[in-house]
């Protein structure tokens, strides 16, 4: 496996400095066709979380997809972008509304490429991944860096559970609730998936509650690129203050060698790590896994808690975390949102699509107790 990883700067989203960038990330790595045969057909999956503009932070810029078409249509290769956002309650308006709003579907009507739908999808295992899989030669994988309440980071490997067809995701959320679970499962997909080229957006990367409304924003002035996932994700780790391990993701796809984690054994190539690397990432309020060992939270399981709640001063009453609550352990009662604890299962769908960044985390005795 190739576990090269390309880290170049770039300060901003100008058109000619993000194809720069691009173009020199993927060229230090060999260049274009040394991942993807020229005249092949390839799918393009940025992140597309929910219908915000770019400058929300929240989805791959388009100029940063813009740039892997230009790439991808300088060696006659035929280009279908497309992905699956977070669930609605009926997906197919939506992701038109996602696409309109994120800038995607401008840059593919001026690039020429096919915006697609994941309307039609084929089990894999035990999920029905993408039919369109089925209809390229190439999967290029094009993720936002950002933190998530569940996996700590959303990178390269977290970025394919977009391939997860409609609503399909809220089953996976309720019967993977558990963290590890959930991490085997997307390793699952990676192994389905396999990206050929995977380029990260990280010139605006997101920490703290992410990877929706509730997150930060920071500037890290950054592409990365290059084939192994785990290996990209073991960089991202690193420049958020934490060791590839750390991310329950990269641990089990480089266990089942699926990638590599192990940093000596990493080729960096372009900005050297020590310059690039500033202070640590704010970490998710609900994330514990990367700050106590495994053993501890097995001990402790069921104490060491987090919860959402609703700050109800914030909250729109739009009514979108009900329609994503894999458990249904939201309503609206009296003209407010109410959770059913004895059903939640902590897995933060609701703080992710929420628009008003209106849910936030209620931590257990114990975990304020051990300051978590």
């Amino acid at each position: 496996m190739n576990s090269s990883v390309s880290i170049i700067k770039c300060a901003d989203y100008e058109p000619a400095a993000v194809l720069d960038a691009v173009t020199r990330a993927v060229s230090l790595l060999g260049g274009i066709s040394d991942f993807i045969r020229p005249k092949s057909k390839v799918l393009v999956k940025p992140n597309l979380l929910m219908a915000v503009p770019p400058d929300f932070g929240i989805t791959t810029h388009p100029e940063v997809v813009r740039a892997a078409i230009r790439l991808l249509k300088s060696i006659d290769c035929t280009v279908m972008v497309g992905d699956g956002p977070s669930v609605w309650k009926e997906q197919v308006e939506h992701i038109d509304k996602v696409y309109a709003v994120s800038g995607i579907k401008k840059v593919c009507e001026e690039e020429g490429a096919e915006l697609v739908n994941f309307d039609k999808r084929r089990m894999r295992k035990n999920f029905p991944l993408t039919a369109r899989l089925d209809e390229c030669d190439h999967l290029v994988n094009i993720p936002k860096f950002k933190t998530h309440g569940m996996t700590v980071l959303t990178g390269a490997i977290k970025n394919l559970f977009g391939l997860v067809s409609g609503t399909y995701k809220l089953e996976l959320h309720k019967n993977y609730f558990d963290p590890v679970d959930f991490s085997g499962m997307l390793v699952d997909i990676l192994g389905e998936a396999r990206p050929s080229l995977t380029i990260i957006d990280g010139i605006v990367a997101m920490e703290g509650d992410g990877p929706g409304t509730s997150g930060k924003l920071r500037d890290e002035k950054l592409i990365l690129a290059g084939a192994d996932c785990a290996a990209l994700d073991s960089v991202l780790a690193l420049i958020m203050g934490l060791k590839p391990l750390d991310i329950l993701t990269t641990k089990e796809a480089a266990r089942r060698g699926l990638g590599v984690a192990d940093i000596s054994a990493i080729k960096m190539l372009g900005e050297k790590l020590e310059d690039i690397r500033t202070r640590p990432f704010l970490l998710p309020a609900s994330s514990i896994t990367s700050r106590v060992p495994r053993p501890l939270i097995n001990i402790f399981k069921g104490m060491l808690k987090h919860y959402p709640y609703v700050d109800n001063a914030a909250c729109t009453r739009c009514a979108t975390c009900l329609k994503t609550c894999p458990t249904h352990a939201i309503a609206m009662v009296k003209n407010r949102i109410a959770f059913d604890y004895k059903k939640c299962i902590s897995c933060f769908c609701c703080q992710e699509i929420c628009p008003a960044s209106a849910i936030k985390v209620r931590k257990s005795l114990l975990a304020k107790f051990m300051g978590l």
